[in-house]
This record gives structure tokens, sequence and C-alpha cells, in this order.
């Protein structure tokens, strides 16, 4: 019996309904890298927290230098070290080595330069005097507390998707957690006995397996993380307690094991908990979504082709803006995990199938490619090829690696021709980031 029929947006309808954005969590900073920020960081303390000098040199009062004419000789009181927790103060006539980033003693308002005195850089002991050859300005080389941000300031905004950046930013104003919406759980499984890990030596039979990595990377790349990766071989009951063994997930995402054959595990396995169709593309024809049991939970299931062509462009046109949706790197509308395009142009011929929307992986134009099709200069728009003289075939897997962007023919096209033009995704840029409309 043959599987039902669906359009690219039906099945995409399909996928998109299960991605949920997920509620908002307090995660401590550790593990907030690439979650969405659920409420503005506010200052809990000023930056700086303490006045201090911007540099190394000798701490003083610019009254005692006031009017007066190089070269100056003022007795040194001792050092102030970074992290120096003993208040300390400067008495009239004198000053203080001191160190960046440490506590300006109390009655100090300059900082001069260790290199306008007649004392070296480096690790020394602190001189009994200092004779200064260059006077400074009042207040030099002070950072005062507050003078960046004061305690209440907003440092990060709602909707940022926290990088290094922003998690320093929030530690600096006193920081040690944040109420984020986090990047979505996913357990991927790639099935089928002759599957064999990667490196090691391959019996006859038997391929790597470069599904569990292509989907690691795409994952992550658009906003999740891999709580796990289970590799199966064809048996429907291994399959099953491997995802009750599973940790807590958000999606599952399967690849192979979904056609016709005498031996599709995940179609035997999900049985009723997943539906299963085809859509008129090449490649990626099979596809299946529902919910299943994993781990102690119940989690939304994607059930991706087993060829790794069928299983790159099957993510980027359903599942990639799927995720960002539960990571809230964009809002919830109809439509909105549709792919966005830019116009291309050909520089290659190649040929598309009647009938289906044919999927190409494609890369960028060398120049001398260019110029052979006869393209303008410049051109007119993105002049691309495909990675693969063979074009969209499902198994070449060792092409990917130049694949940039996706090209989207038409199901009445069957040849592509320099200079034609075409609507293309680009898998180099996640533009999934949060705030505004896409």
């Amino acid at each position: 019996m043959r599987d039902p029929e669906l359009t690219i947006p039906e099945h995409r309808d399909l996928v998109e309904a299960l991605a949920q954005p997920l509620p908002a969590v307090e995660a401590p900073l550790e593990s907030c890298t690439g979650a969405v920020l659920a409420e503005d960081v506010r200052a809990a303390v000023p930056v700086p927290p303490f006045t201090n000098s911007a540099m190394d040199g000798f701490a003083l009062r610019f009254d005692d230098i006031a009017g007066l004419a190089a070269p100056v000789t003022l007795p040194v009181l001792g050092d102030i070290p970074a992290g120096d927790t003993i208040p300390r103060e400067c008495r009239p006539g004198a000053a203080w080595r001191i160190m960046t980033g440490a506590p300006m003693p109390a009655g100090a308002d300059t900082v001069v330069r260790v290199e306008a005195t007649d004392h070296s850089p480096g690790v020394a002991e602190a001189p009994e005097e200092v004779t200064i050859s260059r006077l400074p300005e009042i207040g030099a080389d002070v950072r005062h507390r507050g003078e960046a941000v004061e305690p209440g300031d907003i440092v990060v905004r709602a909707g940022a998707v926290l990088r290094g950046q922003e998690l320093a930013a929030a530690a600096s104003v006193g920081h040690g957690a944040l109420r984020v919406h986090p990047r979505p759980r996913v357990v991927i499984v790639t099935t089928g006995a002759e599957l064999a890990a990667a490196g090691n030596d391959l019996a006859h039979g038997q391929i790597p397996d470069s599904n569990g990595f292509l989907l690691r990377g795409l994952v992550e790349e658009a906003g999740g993380v891999v709580a796990a990766h289970l590799r199966t071989g064809d048996s429907p009951g291994q399959l099953r307690a491997a995802l009750d063994r599973a940790p807590l997930a958000d999606l599952v995402i399967t690849a192979g094991g979904i056609s016709q054959g005498a031996h599709e595990v995940v179609r035997r396995a999900l049985g009723a908990d997943a539906g299963f169709h085809r859509v008129a593309q090449q490649p990626g024809g099979p596809q299946g979504v529902g919910r299943t049991r994993v781990g102690d939970g119940e989690a939304p299931v994607v059930c991706l082709p087993g060829n790794p062509v069928s299983v790159f462009v099957s993510f980027h046109v359903y599942v990639a803006r799927a995720l960002a949706v539960m990571a809230h790197r964009l809002p919830k509308r109809r439509g909105i995990t549709a792919p966005r395009t830019a116009p291309a142009v050909a520089a290659a011929p190649w040929r598309s199938p009647r009938g289906k929307t044919q999927f190409i992986p494609l890369r960028p134009a060398g120049p001398d490619e260019a110029g052979a099709a006869g393209l303008p200069v410049p051109p007119e728009a993105l002049p691309v090829v495909p990675v693969h003289t063979l074009g969209s075939k499902s198994h070449l897997v060792a092409s990917l690696p130049g694949a940039d962007f996706i090209g989207v023919v038409p199901p009445a096209t069957t040849r592509i021709g320099p200079g034609d033009q075409l609507d293309v995704i680009d898998c180099s840029h996640w533009d999934t980031a949060a705030g505004g409309a896409r």
C-alpha cells in the first residue's frame, strides 16, 4: 500500500504544528550559551564596582603636584595589587604603587603611569620613592565606580541569543544565572544494520554512520543541543528500547527506516505514533512526523529519509526553522518555518525530475565558471553550480562540504541552463536570531 502524497507546504505544516516554543527557565550562566534571553538583564551592581586604576603606575593626590614642574619625587607607601581587599589611604605628599584594576586608596584621585616615572616596569619590589618625569592631568587613568553601568541599567535586552559577550556582561553586573528560553534538547536516531561507528574498520556491507555527525552539526547550528545520539540496527524492539532509555528530549529526529522496504525499522517501531507519507520532491521523498515516547516523557518526532543528502535537504527545508521556533529564535506564527530564499543564477547546466520539486546542493561559482557560462560581470544575481556532477543524488555525502546553498527547482522545470534564474536556500546563514519579523 502506497503512502499518501503531500505537498511540501502540507508536510511543513505538520512539522510546524509540533514546534511549540519552550517555556522560560532559570539557568546558570555556564549553560546559557545559545539560549534566548527571556527577560532584560539589569545591573545588580555598578561597573566598575569600585573606583580603580586604569593603568599600572602610582596613585597620588593631584594637589600634591599641582603647580610643580617635573621632575617631582614622592615617597612610596607600598603596593596595591589587583584584588587587594584591605582599605588603603594615601596621605598628603605620598604615593602608592598600584596595578591595573586595583582599588584606589582613599584620598588619591590621579594615577601616574609607570612609563612616566623612573621606576622600571615588571616584577620588582615597590621602591621607597618614585620620581615623576611627566606630570599627569588631574584624574588621569582613574576609573570611577559606576561610570560604565549603574545599578538598574539594562545591559542585555530580552530576545538576545546569548553569546560569550552577553554572558560576560551579565556576569559583570552581578548575575550568576539568567531566565532564558533553553536550547531544544534533541535526540538523534540513526538506523540501519549497515551502519558502523565512524573510524571503525568496515565489514562487508557496512558503511560509516555519517548521518549522526551531519544531524549533530545541523541541530547545533540551528540552536538546538544534542541530548543523545542513538544508533540502532533494523530491530524495532532495539529502537524502541533505545528510545525508552534515552534522556528527556524536546524533539526526536530519526534518519532512515521510513521508506517502502522490508526492514523499515522506524516505521515499524513507531507504528501509530507517527504518520508516514511521500512528498513530491527530490531528494527526500519519504517523510514522517508524529509524537513518541522518549525517556520518561513524550516528544515530537520528525522522521527523515536515510540518505545523507536527503537528510541535509530535509533538515533545511522542514526542521531548521521549526527548531528556531522552539528556541524562541523565531516567533510562532503560521508559515514561519518556510526557509527564506534568495535569487541566484545558474553558471552550469543540470537536469531536474519532472513533477517533483528539486532541492539541489549548490556552491558559489568561481569567476572562471561564471565567465565560461557567459554571465555578465558583475552578475545580476549570485552565480551557482551543483556541488557534484551527479546533481541531487541522495547518497553524495562527500560533496556536501561545498554546499552553501540549496537550489529550488519547480516541478515543471526539467532542465536548468547557464543564465537561468532560480531561488536558493542559504545554508551558511542561519537567519534565526531572535527579535523582529522574518
